[in-house]
């Protein structure tokens, strides 16, 4: 391998911020710090987390719920 064309590896710390989990690795990045690791991340845990933002779909089985309940009064 050619010296002086590769970056510099070294030992980084990943800090999620959801759990607060830390652990070592190795990257040329310094400190990473992420959103969901395997210990909060739902298909690791098996545990779902309760979502706080509506999505489509939500929205549209409500809008087809007040449909239905309008039907149904008349």
């Amino acid at each position: 391998m050619k010296k002086g064309i590769h970056p510099a590896y070294k030992h980084s710390t990943v800090t999620c911020t959801t759990c607060g989990s830390v652990f070592e690795t190795g990257s040329t990045m310094g400190d990473i710090k992420v959103d969901t690791c395997s210990h909060c991340h739902p298909f690791y845990t098996g545990n779902q987390r309760i979502v706080l933002n509506d999505g489509r779909i939500d929205r549209f089985n409500k809008k087809l719920e007040k449909s239905k309940a309008a039907k149904e009064g008349k």
